[in-house]
């Protein structure tokens, strides 16, 4: 697959670029880079001005405008109407970075938080996406936001230094966390607990060059090929593949911005790790509180929302050639047993086209459904079945992921568990940690079935 890539925070105009920014450039595109966002703020307005020049010399090429903190006591009341005159121009894609800087304190604390207010107050106005410089004043930044509020187009805090707690307070806010290279860094646990603890859906990824170079360029010169690194750190920390980090984190930096390629189709097949999932409906037996498809279908970088319903040929266009994955799983939007004749035909080819493993994701309705034991015609076809569980009994099962069925609902879906342990070889049942649910309840449930307990992260599919 190929990997695309946006380093979201680039000063390519500063002077250390001066000798050399073509090929930095050139070395960026080389690197898998789609886009990347210059920063206009840090030199004044000649910075934005500049940002702008070089912004126009490639389609790639974006920038934001705005005043650093470092430079809140230079800047002019005047500045204010040259900076929405630049903004204007179709290549902006942000205001910022704007803040609080704290540690260096390069300018008055009451006159940094004056000239973030009205930088913020330029941000809602224009719909801009805010770009956060939040230095050792996480607090203050706050009161600032709180004040002013957050464009609807929403914003970042660019090279995030707060802890996990701050982190969730930014997203729920409308915020995403944008990562740099200091992710990379042996000592840097606090950033790599954010990554750990905030949804991929929520993670933009940066350089801040010329400064922060990761490993193993560390001391070195910063430049936009570099946020690979990042996004391979990331990678490892939240255990998916690096495409998975570079297609979700691409597609989070085109929402925001308003870049190219934004745009997304409906898939049948898509892949996450080296697993290979058959997106095949999207009816479902169950309103699940947690389901995230009642406000979006987008799971890791993909649109799930299918037009219509896939026949056989449309779905195994989609899927080229099993057998290059680890397994093959039925798992869309949608409660794959609903098409349990469809199924069955694409299970039996797949594995005729030489697929190592097929697994199904079920809520393990189908025996109520279909009014049948419907496992004993799966046997064979299915090596793993996954079965959503979600509640140690009846009651809360029904409060959480209500359905047609009602009451009888739980215990049909036990029943599937116990019939599916004659019929294929590896079984598990899992629940989504939503806040309240008592899951050593449930594990103990599925110690008591003999089967595999997995717990879900709630608010992160895939």
């Amino acid at each position: 697959m190929k990997r695309e890539y946006v380093d979201t925070h680039a000063h390519l105009t500063f002077p250390e670029f001066n000798e050399d920014r073509d090929e930095v450039l050139s070395r960026a595109w080389d690197a898998g880079l789609a886009h990347i966002v210059l920063i206009g703020s840090g030199a004044g307005l000649d910075g934005n001005r500049a940002a702008l020049s070089l912004a126009r010399t490639d389609p790639r090429l974006f920038f934001t405008v705005g005043v650093h903190p470092h430079d809140a006591d230079s800047m002019q009341d005047s500045w204010l109407g040259d900076l929405e005159e630049l903004a204007a121009d179709e290549k902006c894609v942000g205001i910022g970075e704007i803040g609080l800087d704290m540690f260096r304190l390069h300018s008055d604390p009451a006159m940094q938080a004056h000239r973030f207010g009205q930088l913020m107050e330029l941000a809602v106005r224009l719909d801009k996406p805010a770009m956060i410089h939040d230095r050792e004043a996480h607090e203050e930044t706050w009161k600032v936001i709180e004040k002013t509020g957050v464009p609807a187009s929403g914003g970042v805090f660019h090279c995030f230094s707060g802890d996990l707690p701050f982190a969730r307070r930014a997203v729920e806010k409308g915020f995403l966390i944008s990562v740099p290279g200091v992710v990379t860094f042996p000592k840097a646990k606090v950033l790599k607990e954010v990554v750990a603890g905030i949804p991929l859906e929520k993670i933009l990824i940066e350089t801040d060059c010329p400064y922060l170079a990761p490993v193993p360029h560390r001391g070195k010169r910063n430049e936009p090929a570099y946020v690979v690194e990042v996004a391979d750190e990331i990678a490892r920390i939240k255990g998916v593949a690096p495409e998975d980090v570079a297609r979700v984190t691409t597609l989070n930096a085109r929402r925001l911005f308003g870049l190219p390629g934004a745009e997304m189709e409906p898939r049948i097949a898509y892949r996450i790790r080296n697993s290979l999932y058959l997106n095949i409906t999207n009816r479902c037996n169950m309103a699940c509180s947690f389901c995230p498809k009642f406000t979006d279908f987008e799971v890791k970088g993909y649109y799930l929302k299918l037009d219509n319903e896939p026949d056989v040929e449309q779905i195994f266009q989609a899927v080229g050639q099993p057998e290059r994955f680890d397994e093959v799983v039925f798992c869309g939007y949608g409660e794959p047993t609903l098409r349990i004749e469809m199924l069955k035909v694409i299970a039996r080819r797949m594995k005729e086209r030489g697929a190592k493993k097929v697994r199904l994701n079920t809520d393990g309705l189908a025996n109520l459904v279909y009014g049948r034991n419907v496992l004993p015609e799966l046997a064979g076809l299915i090596d793993s079945v996954s079965i959503s569980m979600n509640a140690p009994n009846g009651t809360t099962h029904e409060s959480i992921c209500p359905s047609r069925f009602g009451a009888a609902a739980y215990e049909a879906m036990i029943e599937f568990v116990k019939e599916a342990k004659k019929h294929i070889p590896e079984v598990a049942v899992t629940v989504v940690a939503l806040p309240g649910l008592d899951v050593e309840a449930c594990r103990k449930k599925a110690n008591d079935l003999g089967v595999l307990f997995r717990v879900r992260e709630y608010m992160n599919v895939g």
